[in-house]
């Protein structure tokens, strides 16, 4: 910010003359700047990294020259400056590109410090007249029509800042600042590399596709590292990708206390991969003290701006940053551009070609310095084979920046020629008028640079967005230590931008080289993922990355965060996902519905093979007494009773659970009926016998008999259909009993039906023991009633019992005790009311007649 403030002070400082004049303006010093120049009908300007630093004396604001010295020549600086030099030699050579225009070109070296890089700039927008007339319209071409530059965004910030106000086009091939895209405030400002902006989201990319949630941060201390902290923080929280084990600003300059603390960080941290936006010389002074603490096991990941530096491929390095994985500038070729850096010795004469030509050949041009030649120099003649000496300079296997450079001539050579091609009276611009090569207005040029569209040579499409900035694309480069020493910077992947807005990652992943003893991606998390059947819980003070484990709970599963199954589902013993749940019915196959059903065919066995015995002796005395055709009735309505609890037996279905309680209740009210009829008939014949009773059976004959019964049982066939159809049972899964079952079940449907049911087979068998009771004392030859007495002690037994064990019994069991308290009491009737007949009809066939029956055996 303070070389911005003084740079600006010098260019209020430049052109505040020009008010105290009338008729003139007087520049008021000049700059001496490396330069190289091309006349031309429309000039273009370069910025260029030519030299690593500058050493001048104090800037002070008087007539005497600037001493300037740049120091430390950069071969590929010089290339690019080279390559814009090529690419206008190319489009002049062009027929269909700007014909009859002639494009030139003023080239400048930045030295790499901002302050030159500025007062280049001026010069390129203000030019170097010493004193020009003012004229009551400014007409004519400006010095340059447009620049392409600078490599640096603090520097380009700089620039934007000031010539923006006048509209002048600058194309930057290196500045990828985010903040550049700001509209508002760069309104001239184009580029043909991608912003920081989506550089971080492509390293956001790399850093999920290998599963890397905890990274260290490093940026240097300009407004490139700074810019790209902030957004890289911003969209790293956004895309919840990961957290940021440290965060650190790398120094400028000599600072060897502050990279001893930031290197002490990287090594306490967990965080196995470093993140690194900053420029080589923050990279060289980070790994010297990365060698000098010994620090390995880290992958380093690079920003574009030192991801193929070949500085930083030396042996000393390379065991550190062997396995490098970076972001680079798109790759392309030029072709013709190495033939014209042979060819650059006709460009001899200009400083900068003599200052590289002095520095690959080691020698001087004449009259070179005092003691040169008697110190064994040699003297240069321009003529030397630049084959011979192997220099970087003709690599042009790997072009990066310059194709950038490249890309950016081509645009405003574009724009230029869309712009010359406007017919009169259909331009864009006030009253549909055109540019003429007369009067070009800088403004002019960004409205046709904004619609730019072509593609290269090598098939990349070049056109600027709303924000000035070129379509997204990089290289994924990862960094190889060869067995043999050398070093190779391959290709394994790329990052674009698609038409979505998103970004797509491609990456050939086998062919990159993991600086690791496993060869393998390393792992780089704070906390390592849960296992299955565990979820993530945040540790206090931490980032998110940073988290336990913890066991999910019953009926939840997953390992990021533990989720309800379904509802007919439950999580398994390892909670690592949902199983069915367990099902629970009373079943056929197991044990406790084998017995019942095996019980209750039995039943239904014994009450055939008692029907088989009354059938056989059907016209005995023992059968015939007491209204045989009840008793046949009675056996009929015990078997239906025992064959009704099997429908409590298996899954309930809509048609089993309607139908078990209206049989249940149906077949237990007539077996009931039968017996209350029965007593009925004991107590009539014992009043008919009696003087004067004969009129008693009268009225209670057989046809009576068989109506009461019909009676009895409609009535709770009534019960039942009313109950089915105001509110059926049905079935139900319940999944309260237990959490990881399912309990298949009948549900009432009516609390008050099911009441009335069992209520009326209560009644009757209650109105039976009572009937059966009060005859219990009757003679001996009436001594059925003792029998039913007892069956109806029994029965009434069973199902005063049930109604709390019912109630009580969960699940399956509920059906069981039902079960087993209609078998129980169909049972005890059968035992009761048929065992001793058949033991006589059986067993004491003698006593199996009418004397015998009457008591008048003695």
């Amino acid at each position: 910010m303070e070389a911005f403030q003084v740079t600006f002070m010098l260019y209020v400082y430049l052109i505040s003359e020009s008010s105290s004049l009338l008729s003139s303006c007087k520049l008021r010093r000049q700059f001496y700047l490396n330069s190289m120049h091309k006349p031309g009908d429309v000039v273009l300007g370069g910025l260029f990294n030519v030299h690593y630093t500058s050493v001048f004396s104090k800037l002070s604001f008087t007539s005497e020259p600037n001493q300037l010295s740049c120091q430390g020549f950069g071969t590929a600086g010089f290339r690019h400056a080279m390559t814009m030099a090529f690419a206008i030699d190319e489009i002049n050579k062009k027929p269909n590109l700007l014909p009859n225009v002639t494009l030139g070109y003023s080239l400048y070296d930045n030295c790499a410090t901002l302050v030159i890089g500025f007062s280049a700039a001026l010069l390129l927008a203000s030019g170097q007249e010493e004193q020009f007339l003012l004229q009551e319209e400014c007409l004519g071409t400006p010095p340059v029509l447009g620049i392409v530059g600078d490599s640096f965004s603090t520097f380009s910030i700089a620039t934007s800042d000031v010539l923006g106000l006048f509209n002048l086009p600058i194309v930057s091939y290196y500045a990828t600042c985010s903040c550049l895209s700001d509209r508002q405030r760069f309104p001239s400002f184009f580029r043909t590399i991608p912003s920081d902006a989506f550089q971080v989201r492509a390293m956001i990319k790399i850093l999920k596709r290998f599963g890397w949630t905890w990274a260290g941060l490093l940026v240097s201390d300009d407004d490139y590292g700074l810019h790209v902290s902030q957004t890289f923080q911003s969209d790293l929280a956004q895309s919840g990708g990961g957290c940021l084990a440290y965060s650190e600003i790398l120094p400028w300059g000599e600072n060897p206390a502050e990279l001893k603390r930031i290197v002490e960080i990287m090594k306490r941290s967990t965080a196995r991969v470093v993140i690194v936006f900053a420029h080589q010389i923050h990279v060289i002074q980070l790994m010297e003290e990365v060698v000098r603490e010994n620090v390995t096991g880290l992958q380093w990941i690079a920003s574009e701006a030192w991801s193929a530096a070949a500085v930083l491929q030396t042996p000393r390095f390379m065991p550190y940053l062997s396995g490098t994985l970076g972001i680079a500038i798109r790759r392309g070729e030029i072709l013709g551009l190495r033939d014209f850096l042979l060819r650059i010795h006709f460009l001899i004469n200009t400083f900068q070609v003599m200052q590289f030509w002095e520095y690959i050949f080691d020698c001087r041009f004449a009259p070179p310095p005092a003691g040169w030649v008697e110190a064994g120099g040699e003297v240069c003649t321009g003529q030397e084979d630049l084959e011979s000496v192997g220099t970087e300079l003709l690599d042009v296997s790997d072009l990066r920046p310059e194709y950038n450079i490249y890309k950016a001539v081509y645009a405003l050579a574009y724009a230029l020629d869309d712009m010359l091609q406007c017919e009169p009276g259909r331009g864009p611009f006030s009253g549909h008028s055109c540019a003429t090569l007369q009067i070009l207005k800088p403004w002019q040029l960004i409205h046709y640079l904004e619609k730019v569209n072509f593609t290269t040579s090598f098939g990349d499409q070049v056109s600027f967005d709303e924000n000035g900035d070129a379509l997204p694309i990089y290289d994924v480069m990862n960094w190889l230590w060869l067995p043999d020493g050398r070093t190779k910077v391959q290709s394994v992947g790329l990052v674009k931008k698609l038409a979505s807005k998103g970004e797509e990652l491609t990456l050939d992943e086998e062919k990159i080289f993991w600086n690791f003893d496993s060869k393998q991606s390393p792992l780089s998390v704070c906390s390592e993922s849960c296992p299955p059947g565990t979820r993530m819980a945040r540790k206090k003070g931490q980032p998110f990355c940073c988290f336990d484990c913890v066991p999910c709970s019953e009926g939840k599963f997953n390992s990021m965060e533990c989720t309800s199954c379904p509802e007919d589902f439950w999580s398994n013993v390892q909670r690592d996902h949902c199983i069915p749940k367990k099902t629970e019915f009373l079943s056929y196959h197991e044990p406790l519905g084998i017995c019942l059903t095996t019980t209750s065919l039995l039943g239904t066995f014994i009450c055939a093979v008692v029907l088989g015995i009354f059938t056989y002796h059907r016209s005995t005395p023992m059968v015939r007494a007491n209204n045989s055709e009840l008793s046949f009735l009675l056996l009929l309505s015990l078997k239906s009773c025992f064959l009704c609890s099997l429908l409590f037996i298996g899954r309930p279905s809509l048609w089993t659970c309607q139908l078990r309680h209206a049989a249940f209740g149906i077949s237990f009210v007539l077996c009931v009926s039968c017996i209350l009829v029965k007593t009925i008939v004991v107590l009539a014949v014992f009043k008919a016998s009696k003087p004067g009773g004969g009129a008693s059976l009268k009225w209670f004959g057989a046809v009576q008999q068989r109506g009461t019964v019909l009676v009895l049982t409609s009535i709770q066939a009534a019960i039942c259909t009313a109950w089915i159809v105001s509110a059926s049972p049905a079935p139900h899964k319940n999944t309260q009993y237990h959490n990881d079952k399912i309990v298949y079940e009948c549900v009432v449907g009516s609390t008050v039906g099911f009441a009335v049911l069992l209520g009326y087979i209560g009644f009757l068998a209650i109105l039976s023991f009572l009937l059966a009771f009060l005859a219990r004392n009757l003679p001996d030859n009436f001594n059925e009633a003792k029998l039913i007495t007892f069956s109806m002690l029994i029965f009434c037994a069973v199902w005063v019992a049930f109604v709390p064990a019912y109630v009580n019994s969960p699940g399956k069991y509920s059906d069981a005790v039902e079960v087993f308290a209609i078998l129980a009491s169909s049972f005890g009737l059968l035992l009761a009311l048929f065992g001793p007949k058949c033991y006589i009809i059986l067993l004491r066939p003698e006593r199996n007649t009418k004397k015998a029956i009457m008591g008048r055996e003695k």
